[in-house]
């Protein structure tokens, strides 16, 4: 019974989420200079900024299906989960930009709980239909984790020169 409770709560959520934050963390180290709004603006703004690029879409979305591949003998159903888990993070992170510049807060600066869960809220939105997911406590610990992760990732990428910002 304490086997279930730590798999389903626990392991499962975290093998479930990977690709997601595989995703989420990709552009940072692969990141490049095309952005993905061209430069282009609506309603007098930016779409989404220049730390939002074309090459770092592309990483996103191999680094999460990679992780899709090397769950895939384990788990079958994770190969399209973890692609569309994939487009979710990167919709969230979009969205988020998106979002910030219509409120006029500068490329890189951070805004409450929309960078920290944005991107997973759109990622289990987006793999809701294919099934598979955790539970509710399963769910609970991924919000916590996240939280923690984002802080303890932001800061070492951070430290490593990969961001210029700790958050």
């Amino acid at each position: 019974m304490q086997y279930y409770f730590l798999y389903t709560v626990f392991i499962f959520p975290i093998i479930y989420i990977f690709p997601a934050y595989a995703a989420n963390g990709a552009p940072v180290l692969f990141g490049g200079k095309k952005p993905l709004d061209f430069g282009k603006h609506f309603m007098g703004k930016r779409i989404f900024g220049n730390n939002k690029n074309i090459e770092g879409l592309i990483a996103a979305l191999v680094a999460g299906t990679i992780v899709g591949l090397i769950e895939y003998p384990f788990f079958h159903y994770m190969l399209a989960i973890a692609i569309v888990l994939s487009i979710g993070t990167m919709a969230g992170d979009l969205f988020g930009s998106f979002i910030k510049r219509r409120l006029d807060v500068p490329s890189g600066k951070s805004v409450m709980l929309l960078d920290q869960y944005g991107f997973l809220i759109f990622a289990l939105v987006f793999a809701y239909p294919l099934g598979h997911m955790p539970s509710v406590y399963g769910i609970l610990f991924l919000i916590i984790l996240t939280g923690v992760a984002h802080i303890l990732t932001n800061r070492g990428a951070y430290k490593l020169k990969l961001k210029k910002v700790p958050w």
